[in-house]
């Protein structure tokens, strides 16, 4: 039986995750050039569905979603009934069918990093040939630290990240030509650590 912190925060994320963030529809809006309507998607950590797999959906893809709290599934379940939702770990769960693309957004952070490598390795394995990937990593430039822990509506979450020039040579290692690798989220000095996203496509 799988359960995470999520589960118990559900209700509440969902009442404030509702819209994108920062550079989040430009960032879609590259995952997915080119790609013609219908295309299946793989969305890893995709929570409530709120706001990228319905973006996905209206734009007539289909949604593969994989997460690991069932109380955030219930969401996308509920508001996306015609996509494919899976409770699952995303460092558990496999695949033996291929994807147009995959979006694993602010939710490879939650992994200690030395899963990180092999699930990029993975989503190649996923995807088609050109098939896009974007994900999110945290900011930290911290080489050597073993992640941590903060709180989120009251309950305890455990981060982790490979530095962003890590992260990025994890993403070309695993077969991956980098279309954009950048900081969307500044670090602060303080609780916020900052956001990397990469995005990327797979080589032949």
């Amino acid at each position: 039986m799988i359960n995470t912190p999520y589960d118990k925060i559900a209700d509440s994320f969902h009442a404030v995750r509702t819209g994108f963030r920062a550079k989040e529809v430009e960032y879609l809006s590259l995952l997915l050039d080119g790609l013609p309507e219908g295309s299946t998607i793989l969305d890893l950590g995709c929570g409530t569905g709120e706001p990228i797999a319905t973006y996905l959906a209206l734009l007539g893809h289909h949604v593969v979603g994989v997460d690991g709290s069932d109380a955030m599934l219930a969401f996308a379940r509920e508001k996306l009934p015609n996509h494919r939702w899976i409770h699952d770990l995303i460092e558990r769960v496999e695949f033996h069918e291929t994807f147009a693309a995959v979006v694993c957004w602010d939710a490879l952070f939650h992994l200690p990093r030395r899963h990180f490598e092999p699930v990029i390795l993975k989503i190649h394995g996923w995807l088609a040939t050109g098939g896009r990937l974007m994900v999110s990593s945290g900011g930290s430039s911290d080489v050597l630290g073993e992640g941590f822990t903060d709180t989120m509506f009251g309950h305890q979450f455990f981060y982790d990240s490979l530095p962003p020039g890590q992260m990025v040579a994890a993403v070309k290692k695993a077969g991956f030509d980098i279309l954009l690798a950048e900081m969307c989220d500044q670090p602060d000095g303080g609780r916020n650590k900052g956001k990397w996203a990469t995005i990327a496509s797979r080589r032949a």
